[in-house]
């Protein structure tokens, strides 16, 4: 049996899948705002004391060379949930996925100038994705909650992707970055959401795992 489309046929079934698309996208962002809002704040003291904080990694620098403020905010808030007390050690989890960019090596050098210790500092290089950092937290470093530092947007999502997963995970929100400089990142972060639903059904696993590492 033949199977002809004509054109007003095709058109139909486009139309029919970019309304599929918006709508699901519409679901995901809805779905990860309503579950995580409990369990992200940008008040210290209104987060639980945790053994770990996991920083998710960004380029310290833009492409203009200059200092890349969603960086700078997260380390200021790494430094202050630490002062505060309610975080022990760090895991910074980012992308070393070529020789010359390091995000967790930058991060702790910016956190070594602000007078963290180094001997609380744990190192996760195979971040790639904030997927992958939050299950790495878990099998290779052994942590069943954590507090995930990060912007708003980006904790939104690492929340719900770590409570899917079983793990106790709050998020401390940095300052985020004014929408006009940010457009790019706020509407990567739309589709984004999307992906945590497909790589939940497809059973997707982080890129690396290895070795298991102890946090004391």
């Amino acid at each position: 049996m033949k199977f002809s489309f004509n054109k007003r046929t095709i058109r139909y079934s486009i139309a029919l899948g970019f309304v599929l698309l918006v709508a699901f996208s519409y679901y995901a962002n809805y779905r990860i705002e309503k579950d995580t809002q409990p369990y992200i704040s940008s008040d210290v003291t209104a987060l639980p004391t945790m053994k770990v904080g996991v920083v998710l990694g960004t380029s310290p620098l833009l492409a203009n060379g200059m200092a890349n403020p969603y960086f700078t905010y997260r380390i200021e808030a790494a430094k202050a949930l630490y002062d505060a007390g309610k975080i022990s050690f760090f895991i910074l989890s980012g992308d070393n996925g070529r020789e010359e960019y390091n995000e967790p090596e930058e991060m702790m050098k910016a956190l070594l100038k602000a007078d963290i210790p180094l001997n609380v500092i744990y190192l996760d290089h195979a971040g790639f994705r904030t997927f992958d950092s939050m299950i790495r937290a878990q099998k290779v470093f052994g942590q069943q909650e954590y507090i995930i530092i990060s912007q708003q947007f980006h904790n939104e999502r690492a929340v719900f992707i770590a409570r899917n997963n079983g793990i106790n995970a709050y998020g401390f929100n940095a300052q985020d970055v004014n929408k006009k400089a940010g457009f790019k990142t706020n509407l990567r972060e739309y589709f984004a959401r999307v992906k945590v639903f497909t790589d939940d059904l497809l059973g997707v696993e982080p890129k690396f795992l290895g070795d298991e590492i102890e946090v004391k």
